[in-house]
């Protein structure tokens, strides 16, 4: 079983040493950017590395985050990643409207094969692409996941506290699990340092229904692991709702006196999952 992906390490396409070192990071997926964290004079050098990179199978999966739709680089971002072996994924930045996943989609089909591109994720980082969070998120079946860009959203928005932001993240959580999607991750917390910041916002995250979270150092992989990770008692619990449901079908009570449907179950075996990551 594949294991279920919780963190997603963000790298920026124009260093090559950077990559390398996020590739053995132990970040379950790496994403190397060219958008944000390139500069304009560096892009082109930023799609030349990343594609010569990706020439060859990753011992990870590797994502790649290509340049706005809306402007000139995306396109050539895309030729020169098609058909690479090494990609795994392709993150779409400021994505407002469906049209934009299907337009993306129908470029990455490999025409010769009658085959599908690389799976697509689509960041949601504007209010208008938060009010079509669900229409994005069904706009097509090469799209995998939708997420959150949370800095830009910011500046869109003009929202100064953190509780801001919780109404659209509740709105992309519920648009993805709506659509058949997995939950969406985290955005990045823009503190590598403060850990204990880090820590408490993926507790909150997770209460709104995130799963994972994107970094932008390996030294916050181990923090965000921790914190998606289940609790001993909540393997506890979920051990005991699976055993239940093993030895009679359909909804029932536990000995406390809990109650128990194929909703919970299912939610149950998922924590059994992530647990096994943490098993030897």
């Amino acid at each position: 079983m594949t294991a279920i992906p919780l963190t997603w390490l963000y790298v920026p396409g124009d260093r090559p040493e950077v990559v390398s070192k996020a590739l053995a990071s132990g970040a379950d997926v790496v994403v190397v950017d060219l958008e944000d964290a390139v500069a304009p004079d560096r892009k082109e050098y930023a799609r030349a590395a990343t594609a010569e990179r990706l020439t060859d199978p990753q011992p990870v999966p590797v994502h790649v985050r290509i340049n706005a739709l809306d402007g000139p680089l995306a396109s050539c971002d895309l030729r020169a990643l098609e058909g690479l072996p090494g990609i795994s994924g392709l993150r779409l930045p400021k994505v407002t409207t469906p049209q934009h996943v299907v337009r993306v989609a129908t470029l990455t089909t490999v025409s010769t094969a009658a085959e599908a591109g690389p799976p697509l994720h689509a960041l949601l980082e504007t209010a208008l692409g938060i009010e079509h969070a669900f229409a994005i998120a069904t706009a097509h079946p090469a799209l995998h996941g939708i997420a959150l860009g949370e800095a830009d959203l910011r500046a869109d928005l003009g929202v100064r506290g953190d509780a801001g932001l919780d109404w659209c993240r509740s709105r992309v959580v519920v648009a993805a699990r709506a659509a058949g999607l997995a939950p969406p991750p985290q955005s990045v917390h823009p503190d590598t340092r403060d850990l204990d910041t880090l820590a408490v916002s993926c507790a909150h995250g997770r209460a709104l229904g995130f799963l994972g979270r994107a970094a932008i150092h390996p030294r916050q992989l181990p923090v965000i692991e921790h914190a998606y990770l289940p609790t001993p008692e909540e393997i506890e619990d979920a051990e005991q709702i699976v055993k239940a449901a093993a030895t009679e079908e359909g909804a029932q009570a536990l000995p406390d006196g809990r109650f128990i449907d194929a909703a919970v179950v299912a939610t149950a075996r998922r924590t059994l999952s992530l647990a096994d990551r943490a098993r030897p």
